[in-house]
């Protein structure tokens, strides 16, 4: 998977392609409009409303783990078809969700057999997949995750196993150890609150507009 190219909008140098990341309830999808909206980008969201097994998967995650996974992939695969259809010299795109994340969420949650099954869709479908030229990873405590989800209130998240999402959260980050992207910024969203205080998410922007391959923002990183 290549990256794509970045270019400049006003007087930054924004990536082409800028993708958001972190366990469910930590906040991708708004802050994805919110930066849509600041660099005048085009959005590529999530639509987990559109898939009619999930709320059967948090009910009875063995049963219709499977079809959750691979309805959920070729719907992204779907989605990222946009980015090959679009201008990307001419306009930044912004998704709340990376195209990988499909298959970090099936190995939680497949049995080996079924695994072994979705692997190989998933690998045909990922060679022709843009990879992100800047991911954006929002990190938050487990209580502060269920606190959110819980405010949010998606009746299929109700009750959701705190022990699953803390193995999500657990995946998610072994993940972003190694190099995978030419750009990672990791967000402490306990500390920085990137609706509320434009301080915060003027922080956000710099870190963008700043080509280190690595960078992690916290409070402390303000003062």
């Amino acid at each position: 998977m290549a990256a794509l190219s970045g270019k400049p909008v006003g007087a930054a140098q924004w990536p082409a392609y800028i993708a958001i990341e972190g366990t469910i309830g930590v906040g991708k999808t708004t802050l994805a409009h919110r930066l849509a909206q600041s660099l005048d980008a085009r959005l590529l969201l999530e639509k987990p409303e559109a898939n009619p097994f999930l709320p059967r998967f948090y009910r009875d995650p063995a049963r219709v783990a499977l079809a959750t996974q691979l309805t959920f992939l070729m719907q992204r695969a779907g989605q990222v078809e946009d980015l090959h259809q679009g201008d990307l010299f001419a306009q930044t795109w912004v998704a709340d969700f990376i195209f990988d994340k499909d298959r970090l969420f099936a190995e939680l949650t497949l049995s080996r057999s079924d695994f072994d099954l979705y692997r190989l869709v998933f690998e045909r479908l990922a060679l022709d997949v843009p990879q992100p030229d800047c991911i954006i990873h929002l990190q938050a405590p487990l209580s502060t995750l269920l606190e959110r989800i819980e405010r949010r209130g998606r009746d299929y998240e109700v009750g959701i196993d705190p022990a699953y999402l803390s193995r999500l959260d657990d995946a998610y980050r072994r993940w972003f150890i190694a190099p995978r992207v030419p750009r990672l910024i990791e967000v402490d969203t306990e500390s920085l609150d990137l609706v509320g205080q434009p301080a915060h998410y003027q922080q956000l922007l710099d870190a963008l507009a700043n080509d280190a391959p690595r960078q992690r923002l916290t409070a402390v990183s303000l003062v």
